[in-house]
């Protein structure tokens, strides 16, 4: 992204009172000497459950390397997730050790410590058990500002208001520890409805704090998607409110409408996705952020090439053993196709691939070609059981090949031998 286009979404901050980022962008200092931080809040934050999880990991590298320790990541803390990819412990910022300690003072456990992934970034995560008793007061203030009820029976809305209250709470502390030190620059990214409260409470109470809000993709968009409506063709004339109520998802997506009109500056990833929110949301995104790989590990095409052939040879032995009594076809006119995302027949285009192959698999058998396709389709979601014959055949072909290996390691012993005499 060009950093004209940062100027031109930064003067749609007409109403923040301390930051000028056409100020602060080319006069070579650093993040830490500028007190500029960015605050990235996500539900999915050390949490993996869904595509943003790898959209916030993919970007910490360079986003660390721009804001070097002023970099803080907050999210929910699942006690799952954090005993695997964080490294527990008390930060090294003394602004994010007092907020913590202000909160724990009330009863709300916060923990922090770094995520073990490439940028070592610091996170503050919390937990929402130890302050669900304060959930109905929160939504009575919740209703107050912004006039939006949550209802009892919805548990995700529940957790994204108490998610969202300790993100607004912590934003506030958080900007009165800074602010005592020097004059500073605080940036706030919010990803998704999940955390939209807390965008809309910080916004709301006017803190002094610029705000960022990206939708991946419209809460509504998806439910109307996953219900086989004509979406595209029909953007223009849905009636949102009543879309939104048969499906019982109208707060939610006051939740994320709000979200996208509080924010100084509204982000969507793609066009397409931009396009949606315009009808949707009724907000034309400020800036368009797509995702993408961070590749520079890959720079050198030798190291891409062999990290390509030993996992292309590991999904050959896959391929061997899964087909075991079958395998009457050619790895080298083999083609290995994917596919991947959330458990989402039509959402994530599950049905659209199915089909193609069928068409594929026609296209090929008339042709009289001898290319396989062998094709992968990962979704994680729960199991009830194991394909026995398929294990049956990755052991047979497992006990083949270490068969091989042994007979062939001896006779090229005995050939040494033979051959030194």
């Amino acid at each position: 992204m060009s950093k004209s286009k940062i100027k031109n979404a930064a003067k749609s901050l007409k109403n923040y009172q301390g930051i000028r980022f056409d100020q602060c962008l080319d006069n070579g200092e650093t993040a830490e000497q500028l007190n500029k931080w960015l605050l990235e809040i996500s539900w999915e934050v050390a949490n993996k459950v869904g595509g943003i999880y790898t959209v916030i990991r993919s970007k910490v590298p360079v986003t660390k390397s721009e804001y070097g320790n002023n970099y803080i990541c907050l999210g929910p803390y699942n006690e799952a997730f954090v005993k695997t990819e964080v490294e527990v412990g008390e930060s090294k910022i003394e602004a994010i050790r007092e907020t913590v300690h202000e909160m724990n003072r009330f009863g709300v456990h916060v923990v922090t410590g770094n995520w073990l992934i490439e940028g070592f970034p610091e996170v503050v995560l919390f937990d929402l058990g130890s302050i669900s008793h304060r959930l109905d007061d929160w939504k009575g203030d919740f209703f107050q500002y912004s006039r939006i009820g949550i209802p009892y029976h919805d548990k995700e809305s529940n957790d994204a208001l108490l998610f969202g209250f300790c993100v607004f709470w912590f934003i506030g502390n958080f900007i009165e520890q800074v602010k005592r030190r020097q004059k500073c620059y605080i940036v706030a990214h919010f990803h998704e409805w999940l955390a939209g409260v807390g965008l809309i409470m910080t916004r709301l109470r006017n803190y002094d704090c610029a705000l960022v809000f990206t939708t991946h993709a419209t809460l509504l968009g998806r439910y109307l998607c996953a219900g086989s409506t004509d979406f595209y063709n029909n953007l223009p004339t849905f009636n949102l409110d009543k879309e939104a109520g048969d499906r019982q998802i109208y707060h939610r997506y006051c939740i994320e409408r709000a979200a996208a009109s509080c924010a100084h500056v509204f982000t969507t990833v793609s066009k397409i996705t931009g396009i949606e929110s315009e009808y949707l949301l009724s907000k034309t995104p400020d800036l368009l952020t797509p995702n993408g790989l961070n590749v520079q590990k890959f720079a050198a095409l030798h190291e891409f090439q062999n990290l390509h052939a030993q996992n292309k040879e590991k999904l050959n032995a896959f391929v061997r053993g899964h087909f075991y009594g079958h395998y009457d076809f050619d790895l080298d006119k083999t083609l290995y196709f994917f596919t991947a995302g959330r458990y989402e027949f039509t959402n994530k285009g599950a049905d659209m691939f199915i089909e193609s192959l069928a068409r594929l698999n026609y296209m090929l058998t008339k042709s009289g070609s001898d290319v396989t396709v062998v094709a992968f389709l990962i979704f994680p979601t729960a199991t009830n059981n194991f394909n026995v014959e398929s294990l049956r055949g990755q052991s047979i072909a497992k006990m083949f090949r270490d068969t091989v290996n042994n007979i062939q390691a001896d006779i090229g012993k005995r050939l040494y031998e033979i051959s030194l005499k």
